[in-house]
């Protein structure tokens, strides 16, 4: 007879050991792991007084973790990625509480992949079931609005829609390798003009005196928290809508537990930092997080955050490159693509919920039609 699951909740990833939770995570993005969950909950970036309650599922089987998600009762809709602003606008016209809700995602995290962390060689769908029924009904007794799975797989996406979920498609840039040998020969898959452009941008960054370094784990010794933290806020603080989700606390903890999976990109005019991003790696794909710069040098951010990270996946054999939210046009004329992006979403009252899945079908025709559009644009492949 088959031991049956049995789903716990912690409001901590400290409450869990770390070996036992990254074995969850193994084929799962380290923003998922537990060092990146950890730092953002100690330093206080990730707490009830932020709008980011957790709430990790785990189910157990015979009393040993079999999966888990990493849930969060929110009070906002900041640092998501996946917009419903204009839903909870729509919900409090209508007279209806949006916040709290809860959410299946990482913290401040726009990255893709599993959002359940089942072990290898264990059956999934009994898995999936069990967390998902056990997720809807902790959203129900905490009072949520929704259950919103966001960055899914599409067979996640597939599950969560056996369970009355509406899919949500939208876009993201991403570069994929496909077996290129060097950068030059990367550039090859671009025409004549778009190959000369990218040479004649990354070599105006080296003739204003500025070196550009990659750096991983170990090797990032000689930078600070507090560099690496002035370089996020660099960015954050050039704009009306940018809020500092992120304090120099979490930069100290993200090099302490996390420093295996750390990849800088740095941009130096002698000793002096100019620029950089802040990137992790894990299993053959490189995740662009934070970039920043304290001088405006024409086309850095094109080499630090675009052609630095290409190159060092193609010197890696890094199957793909996750450079972040937006800059659409910017990263489609650098080499980056169009992918689609899977979220799901369940709303409690059954009226937004018609009109949001209404929304989303409508949505999807645009997102499917985006992607007709850029087919045999820019590169020639």
């Amino acid at each position: 007879m088959k031991t049956p699951l049995d789903v716990h909740v912690h409001d901590s990833i400290n409450q869990l050991q770390r070996e036992t939770w990254d074995a969850l995570a193994h084929d799962a993005s380290p923003f998922f792991e537990h060092g990146f969950l950890s730092a953002m909950e100690d330093s206080l970036c990730v707490a009830e007084s932020t709008g980011w309650a957790p709430r990790y599922l785990v189910a157990y089987e015979g009393g040993s973790p079999r999966g888990a998600l990493v849930m969060f009762r929110k009070l906002n809709s900041h640092g998501e990625f996946i917009f419903d602003f204009a839903w909870a606008d729509a919900s409090h016209r209508a007279g209806l509480r949006y916040y709290p809700k809860h959410i299946v995602a990482s913290p401040f995290s726009p990255v893709g992949g599993p959002r359940f962390l089942i072990l290898p060689d264990v059956d999934p769908a009994p898995l999936r079931a069990a967390l998902i029924t056990a997720a809807m009904r902790l959203s129900r007794a905490e009072g949520g609005s929704g259950l919103h799975f966001l960055f899914v797989t599409p067979d996640e996406a597939t599950a969560l829609e056996a369970h009355g979920f509406a899919s949500r498609h939208t876009l993201q840039f991403q570069w994929r390798n496909r077996g290129y040998r060097s950068f030059d020969h990367f550039l090859e898959s671009f025409d004549s003009k778009a190959r000369n452009q990218i040479r004649r941008e990354r070599r105006r960054v080296s003739e204003v005196g500025i070196n550009v370094t990659v750096h991983e784990a170990l090797a990032t010794r000689d930078t600070s928290a507090q560099d690496l933290h002035r370089l996020y806020v660099s960015t954050v603080d050039k704009f009306a809508y940018g809020q500092r989700y992120l304090n120099e606390r979490f930069f100290e903890l993200l090099g302490e537990r996390c420093r295996e999976r750390l990849v800088l990109v740095l941009a130096r005019r002698g000793d002096e930092l100019i620029g950089g991003t802040i990137n992790l790696a894990k299993n053959g794909a490189l995740y662009g997080r934070y970039w920043g710069c304290f001088e405006e040098v024409p086309n850095l951010h094109f080499e630090v955050a675009s052609y630095a990270g290409i190159e060092a996946c193609i010197e890696r054999g890094f199957e793909r490159f996750e450079a972040g939210a937006g800059g659409g046009e910017h990263k489609f004329g650098r080499g980056f693509l169009p992918i689609r992006v899977y979220s799901a979403h369940l709303l409690a009252h059954p009226g937004l919920h018609a009109a949001v899945s209404h929304f989303l079908e409508a949505e999807r025709h645009q997102t499917d039609e985006a992607l007709m559009a850029t087919e045999g644009l820019v590169l020639k492949r």
